[in-house]
């Protein structure tokens, strides 16, 4: 499981997600789409059904790597708990995997009954080539795996989205054109 806001999704984190899969020869990875990031309040700048559309579009030709709209589903604030509560449900002998980058991993003392995440799952803490590696608080099962440093911003993006800048090779054309399309990121 790889969840995020994805406002918009881009090339590092697909990049990840495509890294993580091979290292550790997982048979998928979701893409999970936060419905309410109660962390992020304020700052999500699309709808949860429009973030969806892009991870979508993004992942439709990758082999391995799936949205998930789990917790659009369940509606309400994303708690990962929840999320990786009801994979267990629908999945229940398979090995669950929480993928998150360093920054993340250093935040998870403040995360909602995270007692429970490192009950459901193993965290993948994600470096980047020369970037300081962080491990996870006591008590987790964890590996750590270094990705390509890519530096992409959602925050940049949308903004290159609204003032008419270049976006090729940081967003897939097909997220693009659904942006395009939708009217997505406008002043």
């Amino acid at each position: 499981m790889f969840g995020g806001t994805f406002d918009p999704i881009h090339v590092g984190h697909l990049v990840t997600a495509i890294n993580v899969r091979h290292s550790l020869s997982l048979d998928q990875v979701l893409l999970v789409v936060a419905n309410d990031p109660w962390q992020k309040a304020g700052t999500v700048a699309t709808s949860a059904a429009d973030r969806l559309a892009m991870v979508e579009a993004a992942v439709a030709e990758v082999p391995g790597l799936e949205a998930s709209d789990i917790e659009l589903q369940r509606g309400d604030h994303s708690y990962t708990t929840d999320t990786l509560s009801e994979l267990r449900r629908r999945h229940a002998n398979a090995q669950l995997f929480l993928i998150l980058g360093s920054d993340a991993a250093a935040g998870l003392p403040t995360w909602e009954r995270v007692e429970e995440v490192q009950e459901l799952a193993t965290l993948v803490v994600v470096t980047r080539p020369g970037a300081e590696a962080m491990t996870p608080p006591a008590g987790w099962t964890y590996e750590r795996l270094e990705v390509p440093r890519l530096e992409v911003s959602s925050t940049d993006l949308r903004a290159r989205f609204s003032d008419g800048r270049p976006l090729d090779y940081l967003v897939t054309a097909p997220v693009q054109r659904l942006i395009r399309e939708r009217g997505l990121y406008l002043p």
